[in-house]
């Protein structure tokens, strides 16, 4: 098998888009269907735009204007005789046959060449590998026929001859035939490929001959075939395949090579493509004010761009001089230190020398107590020799024990910069700071929104935080998304006051430093309490047994303790006593409108019931000791009516919520969500797990109790309730167990933020 040329061993990337016009300047209307223009005003505005487009039309390779250019597989475009020098410089040969091969012509000679085709500069070797890959991100392959295999652009020529003739590009065409000097061309014929004069074409095309049968066109200098040719098989192409995305000729419509692809007819791809590029060219004719304002914007950003990077290189340079000033200014202080300590070396060195050398023999010392010694006056010697001796012996025992006063080494004054050198070493632009992660664990919905996040580990600190939020459960609003925006939070948690009610709102975090902002957390969707929320503490005056409940000192906890040890209570148990139930209540009623509240269960309570109750029926009921096996106590039935000797039309006048040992009870009669229990029947029993807090909310008006998972808010249990007069919240116990009210998030430290205060666009 032959070998693959390829035309280029750079990597094929898409051409950069060349610049928009401008806006005021029309299309050229080869391009596009549009109105004409009339008079000069059509021809001036035809070549200003021709002029524009200028550099559409040259080669990438040797950036003059395209001859003869071939359509490459990566749909780039490249002069014939480029595509030739670059193969040969790659090293193959055989593959640079014509795409079209022209026939003889009389002006195919050396000496009868256009003057402008004998000045065209070839490309460079070292410049054809560097244009090539600016061009394309692959190796462009041909295929085993090379340049043969490939379609000339026979519009992109037409464009080009269009363009020389509106801009007068070269000048005048001269005269292939005549001789020097030649005469302006006047005709051009395609059959014999050359251009002519009056005199020429008519010696050229003698009457009588087939050459007379030749139709005279206008005079070009590139000449081209009248239709475009299947380079396989030199049939004129009639289809397009969408598949190979090429024109095809009916040959090569019937090869295998083509067999299942999507094959149409050339006017189907004609119409197609051609609707495409006018709606495209229609939409940004459309929108030149819009192009015209981007690039106002693009140009401002320049000025920008350049200001502000001026700026950044005063600040950094100012605050290297600022690091050099503090360096040098700590070098005069350290060296200053060392100057210190040498002086006060030096002199007690020296008073050091000064005592060692008067005792050498002749100085003043040894030679005043020679003649001390020769005093014979013995209470004069006596006098004199005291202080002398004193001095004597101090110097027998510096001598003795000689040390030098001082020492010489300077070790302690020695610098340790691997710290500061690694900062200096280190030292780099300031980054802005990494995406917050929101802390979903501590981060809920109650009667506010508490809100806590932090940074990555190796994020760059921040100075301050932005807070967005809003609600996704209002409709869509044309326009930019809302976003209600809280600016300069510091911390790294904040409240949010006032939310609506039964809402679901999306909040997002991002912190800034003097880098500027950087990318915003992933938003985090809370749900808000169906209710406003209901505020009150625990109430332990009502109720058997109350020395077994121990009330918290701030009246949001409670703890039951069995008041028999287990032993001691399975054996009363069995002789007929029975376990009593305690019960607590909240120090609030309700007596209209809709509450919530929310509270943890221990799960290793023995049997707890969370609910609510008329206040007068909870206190009569509670006032006597009900026990486990009376016929009015159910402990499964999912709430407690304690109403059974009424009619069946009578609202119950409390409801309960059971939990045991971890599970919430359903059961019998309870009117439970069918999609949680997974049961048809309102008279479904089962258990499901406890979730972490529960919630109650109250329907006054309604005369109906909800309970649901207060981190999800997913229904659990909803009963009706007899709401003829002040409903409380009521918790019972059966044995140890523990119930922590839900803490209100306002009583929090952490930094306010007021909902619907600071609403700005984005």
């Amino acid at each position: 098998m032959a070998t693959r040329a390829r035309l280029s061993q750079g990597r094929c990337q898409p051409c950069s888009p060349p610049p928009l016009p401008s806006p005021s300047l029309p299309v050229p209307p080869s391009f596009v269907s549009a109105a004409p223009l009339t008079g000069m005003a059509a021809k001036r505005g035809t070549k200003t735009s021709m002029k524009n487009m200028e550099k559409e039309l040259l080669c990438p390779v040797c950036q003059e204007m395209y001859k003869q250019p071939l359509v490459l597989p990566c749909t780039h475009n490249v002069c014939q005789a480029c595509a030739r020098e670059v193969l040969g410089q790659q090293g193959y040969v055989g593959h640079g046959g014509d795409p079209s091969s022209e026939p003889t012509s009389p002006a195919s000679t050396p000496s009868t060449r256009s003057p402008r085709l004998s000045r065209r500069t070839l490309p460079k070797p070292d410049r054809l590998d560097r244009l090539l890959k600016s061009a394309c991100q692959g190796d462009v392959e041909l295929g085993e026929r090379g340049l043969a295999g490939l379609f000339r652009n026979l519009t992109l020529e037409r464009v080009v001859e269009r363009y020389r003739q509106s801009v007068s590009v070269g000048g005048a065409i001269l005269c292939q035939l005549c001789k020097p000097p030649p005469l302006e061309a006047t005709k051009g014929c395609t059959e014999c490929r050359a251009t002519f004069c009056n005199e020429c074409f008519k010696l050229f095309h003698p009457w009588g001959t087939q050459k007379a049968q030749h139709e005279p066109t206008l005079p070009t200098l590139s000449f081209r075939p009248k239709g475009l040719m299947c380079p396989d098989h030199k049939e004129e192409v009639t289809h397009y395949c969408k598949t190979c995305q090429r024109l095809v000729c009916q040959l090569c419509r019937v090869r295998r090579t083509h067999s299942g692809h999507k094959i149409t007819p050339v006017l189907s791809a004609y119409q197609a493509l051609k609707d495409k590029l006018t709606k495209s060219l229609t939409y940004i004719l459309g929108n030149q004010d819009t192009v015209q304002t981007q690039i106002c914007e693009l140009e401002e950003t320049v000025r920008h761009t350049e200001v502000s990077g001026q700026q950044a290189k005063e600040e950094v340079s100012q605050l290297v001089r600022g690091l050099g000033a503090v360096l040098e200014e700590k070098r005069a202080s350290l060296l200053q230190a060392i100057e210190e300590c040498q002086q006060e070396r030096l002199a007690r060195l020296s008073t050091q020398i000064q005592e060692h050398r008067s005792l050498l023999d002749g100085s003043g010392l040894v030679g005043y107590a020679q003649e001390v010694l020769k005093e014979t006056d013995q209470p004069c010697f006596v006098q004199a020799a005291k202080q002398l001796h004193n001095r004597i012996t101090r110097a027998t025992e510096a001598l003795q024990m000689f040390r030098p006063a001082a020492s010489s080494s300077f070790r302690h004054c020695q610098l340790d910069v691997g710290r500061e050198m690694k900062l200096l070493t280190e030292l780099n632009f300031l980054r802005v700071p990494e995406a917050p992660v929101i802390d979903t664990q501590r981060t809920f919905a109650y009667d506010q929104i508490f809100l806590c996040w932090r940074l990555p580990p190796h994020s760059p600190p921040a100075w301050h935080y932005t807070i967005e939020f809003r609600r996704t459960d209002v409709p869509a609003q044309p326009g930019p998304t809302r976003w209600q925006r809280r600016e300069e939070v510091r911390g790294t948690s904040a409240l949010l006051e006032n939310p609506d009610t039964g809402s679901v709102y999306v909040l997002r975090v991002r912190g800034c430093n003097k880098a500027g902002y950087g990318e915003y957390s992933e938003d985090v969707h809370l749900h808000t309490p169906p209710a406003p929320v209901l505020h009150f503490f625990l109430d332990g005056r009502w109720g058997t047994s109350r020395e077994r409940l121990a009330i918290s000192k701030d009246q949001r906890a409670v703890r039951s303790v069995p008041g028999l040890p287990l032993l001691l209570a399975a054996e009363r148990l069995l002789t007929g006593c029975h376990l009593s139930v305690d019960v607590v209540l909240g120090d609030v009623a309700v007596t209209q409108g809709r509450s919530y509240w929310a509270c943890a269960v221990d799960p290793a309570s023995y049997l707890v019931k969370v609910g609510v109750g008329l206040e007068s029926k909870l206190q009569e009921s509670f006032q006597g000791a009900p026990d486990v096996i009376s016929p009015r106590y159910d402990p499964d039935s999912g709430h407690d009516s304690g109403a059974e000797d009424a009619t069946v039309e009578a609202l119950p006048p409390f409801a309960f919520l059971t939990i045991g040992m971890g599970k919430i009870l359903l059961g019998a009669g309870a009117s439970s969500n069918a999609g949680l229990t997974g049961r048809d029947g309102p008279a479904a029993s089962c258990t499901v797990p406890l979730p972490p807090r529960l919630g109650i909310c109250l329907d006054y008006e309604r005369g109906r109790v909800s309970f649901l998972d207060a981190v999800s808010f997913r229904g659990l249990l909803e009963c009706p309730l007899d709401c003829s007069g002040p409903v409380c919240p009521a918790f019972c116990f059966i044995g140890g167990g523990a119930v922590q009210l839900q803490e209100p998030v306002g009583t929090k430290p952490e930094r306010k933020v007021t909902i619907g205060g600071f609403a700005k666009l984005d």
